[in-house]
């Protein structure tokens, strides 16, 4: 059963952004999405982006958040992040469990560090706090496929560093209409989320986040390594830690108990 679900658009002086949300619970879970939001783009899609999150609708007003509509050429990560705050206090949301998933995550630590007021709980997953090589390597290979309009190797690429060996078995069949699949009219949403990546680092303000924090890693992971997840780890002093062994970047689709796990941790 879905409970109050809506698609909604967020209006401010400066800027429209578009959500999700669905529960009825009295506390809220915040969930900021990776850069595939700077292809596509939450708006309309709560039915199918509440799967996950059956077990949550009880207890919890889930929101998920994209980034503002017509985002600038550029516009840096704290500054998505203090957008997020204000979609948060134009809603009501005046405290949250903040759950970002891959850039996602660096904007939930940046809320963190910035209005720690609002963030309850913070769960971290395959995120880092700042760039490192491997992140380099990904963001740059992918701005370079998007410049060039080339759609198909954007998407198998980014398919290829996410997944297991067993879940691309069945992915390579599919490859020939990734040409298509979830093409946008343009890549300029797309470049403004990598440039921003690229230009991250909160790694000496960790100190200030104290809110308890969950932090998801895989140990497989070819988009922002391992090590990441350890470092935010070792430098959020109310943290805790689990790394998915034999995972990537894609945890958070492969394993069965992700949503569990986040679920006890909240």
């Amino acid at each position: 059963m879905l409970f109050n679900s809506s698609n909604g658009t967020i209006k401010t002086d400066d800027f429209e952004m578009s959500y999700v949300s669905f529960g009825s619970g009295d506390k809220a879970l915040v969930v900021l999405p990776g850069l595939g939001d700077g292809l596509t783009t939450v708006k309309g899609k709560a039915l199918i982006l509440s799967k996950p999150y059956k077990k949550f609708l009880e207890r919890f007003t889930v929101y998920i958040f994209s980034r503002r509509q017509d985002l600038p050429a550029t516009f840096s990560i704290r500054q998505m992040a203090k957008d997020q705050a204000q979609a948060m206090k134009k809603l009501g949301i005046e405290k949250a469990s903040v759950m970002g998933v891959s850039e996602g995550g660096m904007i939930a630590q940046s809320l963190a560090i910035d209005y720690p007021g609002l963030v309850e709980k913070l769960i971290i997953a395959v995120s880092s706090c700042r760039v490192n090589n491997v992140i380099e390597d990904a963001i740059k290979a992918w701005i370079d496929f998007a410049k060039k309009g080339d759609h198909k190797s954007l998407m198998i690429d980014t398919a290829e560093r996410s997944y297991t060996e067993a879940r691309l078995k069945k992915l390579r069949k599919i490859y020939p209409f990734f040409a298509s699949l979830g093409k946008p009219k343009s890549y300029d949403r797309f470049l403004t989320n990598a440039y921003a990546i690229l230009g991250f680092d909160v790694s000496q303000e960790l100190s200030k986040i104290n809110c308890h924090t969950l932090i998801i890693g895989g140990s497989d992971d070819k988009i922002v390594g391992v090590d990441a997840s350890y470092e935010m780890n070792e430098k959020i002093k109310n943290s805790s830690i689990f790394i998915y062994q034999g995972l990537g970047h894609g945890a958070y689709e492969e394993a069965s108990d992700f949503y569990d796990r986040v679920f006890d941790f909240l």
